[in-house]
């Protein structure tokens, strides 16, 4: 978990932070409906989940239905998206398949700690 001052950001929030992240590298304004499609849930299934985010000031949603992160929300996002791109990496050069080494590294991502994951860093720059 990770979380500023005193928010603790759960899994799935984090999950859907990074999606947010995901899909705006992809140059999107994203809506509700896209992170649904990105996940293949339903929108009613990730009304609560977009809600608790905005109530929690990790994103923004203006008139148009354009979700935004906030500094907040942008910087937990992107700490979860480098932290599965490294793992993916990672395990890809120790020899796991492309496709399990990305559902692994999504799997421990969030649960990794800062020592455990640094020393993965120090490990791969030797």
């Amino acid at each position: 978990m990770l979380g500023g001052a005193n928010l603790a950001i759960y899994e799935s929030a984090e999950d859907y932070l990074e999606r947010i992240l995901m899909l705006q590298k992809k140059g999107m304004n994203v809506r509700s409906i896209d992170i649904a499609q990105s996940f293949n849930y339903s929108r009613a299934s990730i009304s609560r989940a977009i809600n608790n985010l905005k109530n929690d000031h990790l994103i923004d949603i203006n008139a148009s239905g354009v979700i935004t992160l906030t500094k907040e929300g942008y910087e937990i996002a992107l700490k979860i998206y480098n932290r599965h791109v490294i793992l993916t990496d990672f395990f890809v050069k120790i020899g796991v398949p492309k496709e399990i080494a990305t559902n692994d590294a999504c799997k421990i991502e969030h649960d990794l700690s800062e020592e455990t994951f640094n020393a993965i860093i120090n490990h791969i720059k030797k």
